[in-house]
């Protein structure tokens, strides 16, 4: 029989090299800690995470959240391998910022596990409204308004969302919407690229919080001032073919998808996993959602995984 010996690191190729490496490194545990503000949607985040593989557990109190790391460290139980989502806020027992924060550090500094923050904020207004509809006290204003619960909370989380790898917006964010961005950037199936979100909006509404790249089509055109063209949206035949006869259009389409298409390996190459490119107009109906259609179709043409999202099409015409 033959003798086998190892291969030298120095007779490897680079590629083989950098496979071995990767082979010799112990598997590391992911640990999604989810926080934010009372009433953002943190439940549903975690129903969202159990729902593409995580196992989560809320409301876990903080002086046990090492326990309960050190139980992971030294388990080998197929069941208890899969990464965890932990859901931890200001309501949870023995929490404080800093004690949280300094938590937050030292797991990071972990070599066994790979540790991130999510943070989930929410407008002021919709989350009073989220508390008067459900008829809830504030956790952190049981005998006061809710407006006094929500800014004592926001005080009292400020440094927590500083410290955050992802702040999420959940102010207009259907559950739907909420579980693409998770998938986007925490799903557990490899990915070739990065998932791309296509979201029109209305200027009028404000800026899409989660957006990474804006562009204005307010100087096209708009089909909103042609009475048989008002009550449509750019989801409709009519209303593509007026903008696509407005002369600027041919151009300026051209113009940013020579623009983004490089852009997107740049990303990439930074292990950026989830991109959202937000295209406005006035009202959000007619000219964002066209060019938000238009471009994630032309997207897709090429190969990119793409989810379009029209934020403000279903609101009153005015």
């Amino acid at each position: 029989m033959e003798p086998t010996y190892a291969m030298s690191s120095l007779s490897m190729t680079p590629d083989q090299a950098e496979a071995a490496d990767a082979a010799a490194r112990p598997t590391r545990r992911h640990i999604l800690l989810v926080t934010g503000l009372a009433g953002a949607g943190r439940s549903t985040t975690l129903k969202c995470l159990e729902d593409i593989g995580y196992e989560a557990v809320d409301n876990l109190p903080l002086d046990l959240l090492p326990h309960l790391v050190a139980g992971l460290a030294q388990t080998t139980l197929p069941t208890l391998s899969k990464p965890i989502a932990l859901g931890i806020d200001s309501r949870t027992s023995g929490f404080s910022s800093d004690g949280f924060i300094d938590l937050v550090r030292r797991l990071k500094a972990d070599r066994r596990f790979r540790v991130s923050l999510v943070f989930l904020d929410c407008e002021d207004e919709v989350l009073r409204r989220r508390y008067t509809e459900t008829r809830r006290r504030h956790p952190l204003a049981q005998d006061r308004p809710v407006s006094d619960g929500i800014l004592r909370e926001r005080n009292l989380m400020r440094a927590v969302r500083a410290e955050a790898d992802l702040v999420l917006d959940t102010s207009d964010t259907a559950i739907g919407d909420l579980k693409a961005m998770l998938i986007g950037h925490f799903g557990l199936a490899a990915r070739p690229d990065l998932a791309l979100t296509i979201l029109s909006f209305s200027y009028k509404q404000g800026l899409p919080r989660e957006a990474d790249l804006v562009f204005d089509v307010r100087f096209l055109e708009n089909p909103y001032y042609d009475p048989a063209l008002r009550p449509l949206s750019g989801e409709d035949e009519a209303v593509g073919r007026a903008i696509e006869a407005d002369p600027a259009f041919p151009g300026f389409f051209a113009a940013l998808t020579s623009l983004l298409w490089p852009l997107l390996p740049g990303y990439e190459g930074e292990g950026k996993s989830y991109l959202t490119i937000a295209i406005g107009c006035t009202g959000g109906r007619h000219r964002s959602v066209f060019v938000a259609g238009r471009l994630a179709e032309w997207l897709r043409e090429r190969g990119r995984l793409v989810t379009l999202r029209h934020r403000d099409v279903g609101r009153p015409v005015s």
